[in-house]
Order: C-alpha cells, then sequence, then structure tokens
C-alpha cells in the first residue's frame, strides 16, 4: 500500500508561498466505463491551499500533483469524522444511560456536535499546520 495519496489538479492562483489548486475527487466507482449512466459514481472539484517555498515555479494554469501522507490523511479522518462519531455515540449512550428518552437523547447527542465544530473551526490554523500537502509538478490532465 503507497504510503502517500496523490491527486492531479491544476494551479488556480499563486499568492505568496502558497499555491491554491484545484482537484477533482472522483469516487472509486467513477472510473467505471458506465458510470455516466450510473447514480452512485461522483466527482467533487476542491481547492486546496499549499504552502511551498518555490510557489515561484508555478504557474495558473499548470498541471501539478497534490501529495499527502497516510499519517495526514488518518489524522484529517479522525478530527473530521472519527473524533465526532465518538462525541455523538458516547453522549446517546450515556443520556439513555441516565433515563433520558430517545428523541431527547438523539437530540441532545446532534447538538453537542455544535460546540466540538466549533472548536475545530476555532482551532483550524493549528490543524491546518498539522494536516499540510506537497506539490510537484505534474503531467497534462
Amino acid at each position: 500500500m503507497s504510503e502517500t495519496i496523490s491527486h492531479s489538479g491544476v494551479v488556480e492562483s499563486i499568492s505568496g508561498n502558497s499555491v491554491r489548486v484545484r482537484i477533482l475527487q472522483t469516487s472509486a466507482c467513477a472510473a467505471c466505463k458506465v458510470a455516466s449512466h450510473c447514480n452512485a459514481s461522483e466527482a467533487k472539484v476542491k481547492v486546496v491551499d499549499v504552502d511551498c517555498t518555490d510557489a515561484h515555479r508555478y504557474k495558473q494554469g499548470q498541471a501539478v500533483v497534490v501529495t499527502a501522507s497516510r499519517a495526514v490523511a488518518n489524522k484529517a479522518l479522525l478530527v473530521g469524522f472519527g473524533l465526532p462519531l465518538m462525541v455523538l455515540m458516547g453522549t446517546l449512550v450515556c443520556l439513555l444511560a441516565l433515563g433520558y428518552d430517545e428523541g431527547t437523547a438523539a437530540l441532545a447527542a446532534l447538538a453537542m456536535l455544535v460546540p466540538y465544530y466549533s472548536v475545530v473551526w476555532l482551532l483550524r490554523r493549528r490543524i491546518g499546520r498539522s494536516v499540510a500537502f506537497a506539490i510537484e509538478p505534474g503531467t497534462a490532465l
């Protein structure tokens, strides 16, 4: 299994030491021959900001490859999905054990995600420093 995750993209803009890259994120079945006839396949355009010291090497419209390590991807998944699931389920189980009815427990569990994601938003710069991408010249798309 590869230790890096890579996506082809196109440089959208350059600002100082930051390169903004537009990538096309596709689902696993998007490459299937019948994907155009199936509702399960999807592709989304994402914009990624990559900090690099050699941003001057890149030009707007240039094809590039954006990479991230598996550890970075796993950390992003943990912060974005794993921990919120634990908060949701932990709150639900605790409130049900305390005797609250299911509706109240479910609403309270969902409400607990508001402070969680608020803290994530407040710490976004700190998290962003630890979740870093690399960029390298790529082939034409």
